[in-house]
């Protein structure tokens, strides 16, 4: 038999004085409750309860045994009640990968989550590597480009596009390309973590279409990438809400606007719990709200 559960019958049984009353306080039969209560006398070798009739009492390493078997059941109760509070209230420590690309957007997540809930600590690592989760100890990671197949829980969010763009001053000078095939002949840029290399992929009016690209600067620091596009030096391939500041000030315009690159999202990625703690399942519920607030357009994507 479960040993917690005949240490349970036990404790009703010695705090009601009888075992048809313990039995209906339960909702066992009168013959399961005898039973839990010699398992256990016969597992300790020793009487725990003086049987009459009429009564039922505690021998003295009955009442021992009663009174650390409550300290237990207590114990367990709040063990009980601290878990369950745990996945209605984050409290403890959330720790998370997230690619540097989307600190901007994560940012304010995370601010805000602070403010909400005092109890929690939050480790924000910015890396634009594959971390393994439990080795390394994160709750979750973020990702912009699809998670290589493992056993872990992958959540599709928000969609996002990438946008070709360049300087005024670059195209007046090298000329502004009209097909992506052109793209062959200009100086192109792009961030390391895209997932298509130097081959990029378009959906236009005359479908898809699939150009070699190169380029002098490869770099995972997209400040750089900002940088060397808005002094003239080539064109990249950016998230369209990385380009957007540069684009609205007019340091950059965006090129071949018929010709849409190939459509991506973000993902989060969590070791498979049967049950999410409330830390993980809330700040999951922050992303969605954050990122479907600010890229609305990519949503359908």
């Amino acid at each position: 038999m479960d040993r917690l559960t005949s240490l349970t019958v036990f404790g009703k049984v010695a705090e009601l004085g009888g075992f048809a009353t313990a039995a209906r306080r339960l909702g066992m039969s009168p013959a399961m409750v005898t039973n839990h209560v010699q398992e256990l006398e016969d597992r300790l070798g020793v009487r725990l309860l003086n049987r009459t009739t009429r009564h039922v009492s505690l021998t003295d390493a009955g009442q021992l045994y009663y009174e650390q078997c409550s300290r237990i059941l207590v114990a367990i109760e709040e063990a009980d009640h601290s878990a369950a509070a745990l996945q209605q209230t984050p409290t403890g420590r959330l720790r998370f990968n997230c690619p540097h690309t989307l600190a901007p957007l994560v940012a304010p997540v995370v601010v805000d989550f602070l403010a909400r809930y005092p109890d929690l600590s939050i480790e924000a690592i910015m890396s634009d590597r594959t971390v393994d989760l439990i080795e390394e100890g994160f709750d979750l990671a973020i990702n912009m480009t699809p998670a290589p197949e493992s056993q872990f829980i992958v959540r599709r969010l928000s969609g996002y596009r990438h946008v070709l763009c360049a300087s005024p001053a670059y195209l007046d000078e090298r000329g502004t390309p009209r097909h992506p095939s052109e793209l062959v002949g200009h100086n192109c840029f792009r961030h390391i973590s895209y997932p298509f290399g130097n081959d990029w992929c378009f959906e236009g009016p005359d479908g898809e279409v699939k150009v070699t690209v190169h380029g002098n600067l490869v770099t995972n620091n997209v400040p750089l990438l900002r940088s060397a596009v808005t002094h003239g030096q080539g064109i990249v391939m950016a998230p369209s809400f990385v380009a957007a500041e540069d684009i609205a000030a007019g340091l950059a315009v965006t090129l071949l606007d018929e010709y849409i690159p190939r459509r991506m999202r973000f993902e989060v990625v969590y070791p498979n719990r049967h049950r999410l703690s409330a830390k993980v399942r809330l700040f999951i519920d922050a992303l969605i709200d954050r990122l479907d607030s600010t890229l609305p357009v990519e949503r359908a994507a």
